[in-house]
This record gives C-alpha cells, sequence and structure tokens, in this order.
C-alpha cells in the first residue's frame, strides 16, 4: 500500500528529501500526516496544488490527510525563501483569510467523511491562543538552542545579508518554534507522525521532528518528515504567474477560462513534467501521452490532457468543457452563432485585454461604413486610407467572416445584440461594444 504510495510520488517528482524511516513507517500501517497553509491570502493559488494533490494521494493510499491553517503562524509570517519582513495581518484580514482557505481545501478533501483515515482540517490559532509567552518560553523555547535554529538555511540567508535580505526579527524568528509545536500538538493529540510540505520548508519540518522529540522524553517517539520540490518552469520564469498576477484556486479571483488556458499554453518541456505532477493519470497512460506528443507535437496533446484534468479536478467537468467550447469557438466555423451560446462573461474573458470601443445603437439601426467603423467611429486604425487599404487587402474580418469596402456594419452583425468583433489579419482583434 504505502510503498506504492512513496514509488508513485517518486517516479512523478513530488519527492525532494524524505526522512530515514519514513518510507518503513508508510509501508507499516496507516499514517496520519499534516501540511500547513498560511492564509497570507483568501484562497490558494496554483503554487498551493502541489501539497494538496500531495494530501489527496496520501489519502488515496489508505492514510489519513490533516489539512493545517495557520491562524496562529500566520500572524507571524513565515521567513522560509523570504528576503524582508512580511507585513502583519491584523485579525479581521487573518480570519477572512482562513475562511476562505478552509473552503478551497474543503474542495478537495472531504472533512465530513465517515472513513477510517478521513481527512481533518485544523487551525493552529485553537491551541496557541491560550498560550502564554513565558509557558511558551518555558516549555517550547527550552528544547530547542538557538545554535540549531540559527543553522536552518532559511535563517542563515537573512542574517548573512543574502539575496539583499534585511535581517530578521525575533518575531519571524520564533516562527520555526511554533510551526515544531504543531507537530508536537498534532503527534500528542492525533497520532500524527509525518510532517510534509515544499522542500523551502525542510528546516521548519525538521525542527518540528525534533521538537517532538525532545518534548515526549522516555517515549519511543517517531516523527518524521517528506518534502516535494518547489515547482519551476523550464525557461526560469516563476512558476504559477500570469502577466495578470497569479493564478488562484478560486474562479471568482481566476476565471475557469484563464485558468484552463494557463495549462492549455505551458510549454512541451513542462507539459511533460506537469502532467505528472499536477494529475493523477496512472503512468501508463501519462507515458502513452509523452510518446503520443512527441510524434506529433503540433497536436499539444500533453497540454490539452493537462488543462483537462487539473481544470476538472479544481473546478468541474462542466467548467472545463465550458472553457473548452470558448477556446474552441474562436477557431469554429460557424463563430457567429456559436460564440452566441457563451454567457457575458465568459465572453469577455476570452477576449481580454482586446482593444473595445463604444458605438450608439441607432448608428447600428441607420448602418455604418466599414471605413468609419475601423477609423473615424472607433480609432482603431489611425486613418481612413489605412481602414480602405487594409480593406482592399482583404485583411478585415467582421465576426471571422471577410468583408470589402463596401460593407456595411448593421444591428444583424450584433453578438447578443451588444457586440462585434473585428479582426485585421491574425493577430488584430478589436471589439465594438453597443450603448
Amino acid at each position: 500500500m504505502a510503498n506504492a504510495f512513496v514509488e508513485d510520488l517518486r517516479w512523478r517528482g513530488m519527492i525532494h528529501d524524505i526522512m530515514p524511516g519514513t518510507e518503513e513507517q508508510l509501508s507499516k500501517e496507516m499514517t496520519t500526516a499534516y501540511i500547513g497553509f498560511d492564509p497570507t491570502s483568501d484562497s490558494l493559488h496554483i503554487g498551493s496544488l502541489v501539497p494538496i494533490i500531495l494530501l489527496v494521494h496520501l489519502e488515496k493510499a489508505g492514510h489519513k490527510p490533516i489539512a493545517l491553517v495557520g491562524g496562529a503562524t500566520g500572524m507571524i509570517g513565515d521567513p522560509s525563501g523570504k528576503s524582508d519582513e512580511r507585513n502583519l495581518l491584523d485579525e479581521a484580514t487573518l480570519e477572512k483569510n482562513v475562511a476562505g482557505i478552509k473552503a478551497v481545501l474543503s474542495r478537495f478533501l472531504n472533512f465530513n467523511s465517515e472513513a477510517k483515515n478521513s481527512p481533518i482540517l485544523v487551525n493552529n490559532f485553537d491551541w496557541m491562543k491560550n498560550f502564554s509567552f513565558i509557558d511558551f518560553a518555558r516549555d517550547v523555547g527550552k528544547r530547542i538552542t538557538v545554535n540549531y535554529m540559527m543553522s536552518k538555511d532559511s535563517v542563515k540567508k537573512r542574517f548573512s545579508g543574502e539575496e539583499g535580505s534585511v535581517g530578521m526579527s525575533f518575531t519571524e524568528f520564533t516562527y520555526q518554534l511554533i510551526q515544531g509545536y504543531d507537530f508536537y500538538h498534532l503527534y500528542k493529540n492525533y497520532n500524527c507522525l509525518l510532517q510534509m510540505g515544499g522542500s523551502d520548508q525542510w528546516g521548519n519540518i525538521t525542527t518540528g521532528t525534533e521538537l517532538v522529540r525532545r518534548m515526549s522524553p522516555g517515549e519511543e517517539t517517531k516523527a518524521y518528515a517528506m518534502t516535494c520540490p518547489l515547482i519551476t518552469k523550464a525557461d526560469g520564469s516563476k512558476f504559477g504567474k500570469s502577466e495578470g498576477g497569479n493564478i488562484w484556486l478560486d474562479a471568482n479571483k481566476t476565471s475557469v477560462y484563464k485558468f484552463y488556458q494557463f495549462w492549455l499554453n505551458t510549454s512541451d518541456d513542462d507539459a511533460e513534467k506537469y502532467i505528472k505532477i499536477f494529475t493523477f493519470l496512472d503512468k501508463d497512460t501519462i507515458e502513452a501521452l509523452i510518446n503520443a506528443h512527441q510524434e506529433a507535437p503540433h497536436l499539444r496533446l500533453l497540454q490539452k490532457r493537462l488543462a483537462q484534468e487539473v481544470t476538472t479536478f479544481v473546478h468541474s467537468t462542466a467548467d472545463f468543457e465550458n472553457a473548452e467550447k470558448a477556446s474552441q469557438i474562436l477557431f469554429s466555423k460557424s463563430f457567429k452563432s456559436d460564440i452566441e451560446t457563451l454567457d457575458e462573461a465568459t465572453f469577455l474573458e476570452v477576449f481580454e485585454g482586446v482593444p473595445q470601443a463604444e458605438i450608439a445603437k441607432d448608428k447600428f439601426n441607420q448602418g455604418i461604413d466599414m471605413i468609419a467603423a475601423l477609423a473615424a467611429e472607433t480609432k482603431f486604425l489611425a486613418s481612413n486610407s489605412e481602414a480602405r487599404r487594409a480593406l482592399k487587402e482583404n485583411a478585415i474580418s467582421v465576426n471571422k467572416q471577410k468583408v470589402s469596402e463596401t460593407y456595411t456594419l448593421s444591428a444583424n452583425d450584433l453578438i447578443n445584440n451588444k457586440y462585434v468583433i473585428i479582426n485585421k489579419g491574425k493577430k488584430n482583434t478589436y471589439i465594438i461594444k453597443v450603448v
């Protein structure tokens, strides 16, 4: 059961570090493991998908996952991978963020399941809120030396001034102790034996395993650690970002269409890596897909399947089908009738960033000649002569249909009585909106 779990993760490229004894523990019995999520926002973005997927793999393998939302640690800020002190969140913002993250996690893990290995959702603020500073200093701080804490890479980099660092406050310095205490609390109360996370968390996680041992004198303690690599892109740019910022897991922050497009537009090298990490397809299926893609890369089979699997997992089958339909409509032979089947929100997502101009409805009822529609009425093209030249070169389309300079725009051209799409060649798109 469990060996297959670790072997599968290893094949998928999802293991960076694993503490000795971890595989043996996972092979021996159902094991409880946790991953922490800091509430720096009221949602999670695709950078958080890897730890979520790790917990889902863990549950599928018969183990018990705990998702921890860091209501307490979120008040301090994790120094790992950061060169500057994080701004502290006020309580209202933190509460909103915690609620948002719980809602996202609940889409992937059923915290109401009655299975023996049913997932658990916890918030470390629940056990940290009643800790006095003196109690924490005596009971926890006493167990770990400053030398030990200073040896961690996340701390050393901040103290040495690497990467433009400005040092570290005592507040952030205590972060690894609080995270370590989380592990101890879950060990004591839930028999949690394993902490997982990104490779940048190795120092914090191993502090946790050490704290479990030192706070349980005389016990035969078992505490293990496993991390996954931080996801990178083949071209060196940051994973999970688009021109508009983070790709979020909430449709109201990143539309399903944009989410789908992100995966569809991955490079061949990245798609080959991502399909192992971000989908639950088995090894044989993935290897067959990779081989088929390599034989005909222009068909983009890997990217299409990757986009389908991840969009369905994060949103739904229906959401994926709508996003796919919206993508295909741009190349449809019956473009106008097909695009009218999209709701307005999806329509605007498809054409986000496209230059728009507004024209009064009564002008459409009277008819607008194409030269005016391209120049004087919209300023899409700089002059009448440029518009006339483009029309003579057969470079202008209205709703994907080529038109000449004798064409007149009318109400019949309106998509859902509101929009007209004009193309100049293959690369330039404009939208006229009726007001």
